[in-house]
């Protein structure tokens, strides 16, 4: 039994009904790019793979009716980076190609596309600013089934693309409060019709209290979404907290607030707003440790947050757990994983405290390093409906005179708050209850060995498992890599991969499949 697999795109009339503010945002950008005071230093990086594959079950199928195929990829792309006083822009894109050995062979792309970008402008001095970002590449549909990072195959895959724009006022009261007024045009679609596209409008206002404060700091925030999903309907959050923070030492403070949550969406007996409060300790005993915690209660029951992070020369780590109500959405928006550049950020900043020189180390070193950009990440599942998703995460990034890895671990649990329906065109009946309880976790390590100056050698482990509580189907996921790689000039770099694969051939505890394959790859980056 599969899930519905990926449809041409359904356009959303509402995506084109901007505000007349958000409609001259573009020509405000066009005209401060564009005017003397201007200076961004702008970084424009082509970058061309061609990779060559052999795997012996391209179609992800049970041993039986595994078939080997040839796959040859050319993969041109581009990396445009900006920084100036008055815009911070990176965009990255990638275009794929494939061919391949049977053309006849079921389920595969004849291309992909993949890109991202995320900019932030000041339109008036330290006053008016914009925020927008955009982002587009394929996604897995359902945690019980296929699941591979092959770009060519489109077994329970679909692109889901989003963008998004903020403009926002930012002030400064002295040292008395700072005030933040953000509106944000959102929206993600997906090519399938099983999955509503949505477009979202939202306010978030926020007064915190500013240095003169010193002993008892303050807070005020209020949200306000307004969401309109073409299957799941129009739905609305709203969230009022106000919060303290008393400092007890130079390193310890004791947190606290109290709020109100009211969600409208279409539940039966369920309770969808009430107060809220929480209590909890912020400890910073160095510059290179600080744990958050807090613990209290919202509409939904007992809840709680951790936020703990530790540096030393060659390793930094970091724990968060988080409880919120969430969709499927807002973590396309809004990612969850733990992103290795921002990993390595951190554990670089005492060598390069220059902002700038430090972020080109990083993709330098990850690029050296072969390390993914994100880490061990449970599967943003397709949904309409809203979840309350508990997750406790876990990553940690060492690094020695030879030596690299990186480890991580999850475990997340997705409870669903909405009813059933919204969720049936993708669904159907027999799988009704698939997501009303979903729990996942797994673990991944990435080690890379310097073998010579121009040389390294990589391995990982990747290992998932999703289960339905509801009705009890499981997959588990295992991933297996070894290679070598070797730069063969300043701009060149090659390739030589292995791998093995395994998982579940469909949902509900169906067969087991298995792959091997080999891969050869030359990048060329300038």
């Amino acid at each position: 039994m599969t899930i519905t697999t990926a449809e041409p795109f359904v356009s959303l009339r509402g995506a084109a009904a901007l505000p007349a503010a958000l409609k001259l945002a573009p020509l405000a950008l066009a005209a401060m790019l564009l005017s003397a005071e201007c200076r961004a230093d702008w970084q424009f990086k082509p970058s061309a793979t061609l990779r060559e594959t052999y795997t012996d079950n391209i179609g992800l199928q049970r041993d039986a009716l595994a078939r080997n195929e040839f796959v040859t990829e050319a993969s041109p792309g581009f990396t445009v980076t900006s920084s100036g006083p008055r815009l911070n822009l990176t965009a990255n894109a990638q275009w794929s190609m494939f061919g391949y050995s049977d053309k006849d062979a079921p389920n595969l792309y004849d291309s992909s596309r993949r890109y991202q970008a995320v900019g932030r402008a000041m339109l008036v001095d330290n006053l008016f600013y914009v925020d927008a970002g955009a982002s587009g590449q394929r996604q897995a549909i359902s945690a019980f089934n296929q699941l591979s990072d092959t770009p060519y195959s489109s077994l329970n895959r679909t692109e889901v693309r989003t963008w998004r724009i903020s403009p926002y006022l930012q002030h400064r009261f002295g040292s008395t409060a700072s005030a933040d007024l953000r509106f944000t045009r959102d929206s993600v679609e997906a090519g399938t019709d099983a999955f509503g596209s949505s477009v979202a409008s939202s306010v978030l206002a926020n007064v915190a209290s500013g240095p003169s404060f010193t002993s008892l700091g303050w807070n005020m925030t209020y949200y306000h979404q307004d969401l309109n999903n073409r299957i799941a309907g129009s739905s609305t959050s709203e969230n009022a907290t106000f919060g303290l923070r008393y400092r007890l030492t130079p390193r310890l403070s004791l947190t606290g607030s109290v709020g109100y949550d009211d969600y409208e969406y279409a539940v039966l007996n369920e309770r969808t707003a009430g107060r809220s409060w929480t209590a909890g300790f912020a400890w910073t005993p160095s510059t290179r440790t600080s744990v958050e915690a807090s613990f209290g209660h919202r509409y939904f029951g007992k809840t709680g947050s951790l936020a703990a992070s530790h540096r030393t020369r060659h390793t930094v780590w970091s724990l968060n757990y988080s409880d919120q109500v969430t969709t499927s959405r807002s973590q396309f928006l809004l990612p969850a994983a733990i992103d290795t550049a921002a990993m390595l950020d951190n554990l670089f900043a005492a060598a390069y405290p220059d902002p700038a020189q430090r972020q080109q180390i990083v993709q330098a070193y990850l690029a050296a390093t072969g390390l993914p950009p994100t880490l061990a990440d449970s599967v943003n599942y397709l949904s309409n409906r809203y979840t309350r998703a508990k997750r406790l995460q876990f990553a940690s990034v060492l690094r020695g005179a030879r030596t690299s890895v990186t480890l991580s671990a999850y475990r997340e649990e997705r409870n669903a708050l909405s009813l059933q329906q919204s969720d049936s065109t993708l669904l159907g009946s027999q799988l009704a209850s698939l997501n009303d309880n979903v729990r996942q976790h797994g673990a991944s390590i990435d080690a890379d060995y310097k073998l010579a100056p121009r040389t390294s050698a990589q391995a990982s482990v990747s290992l998932n498992r999703a289960e339905s509580l509801g009705n009890g189907f499981i997959n588990n996921t295992r991933q297996y890599r070894m290679g070598l790689v070797h730069r063969l000039s300043q701009n060149a770099s090659g390739l030589v991969e292995l791998r093995h694969a395994r998982g579940n051939n469909g949902i509900g505890g169906g067969d087991v499949y298995h792959e091997n394959s080999v891969m050869a790859a030359l990048t060329v980056q300038y």
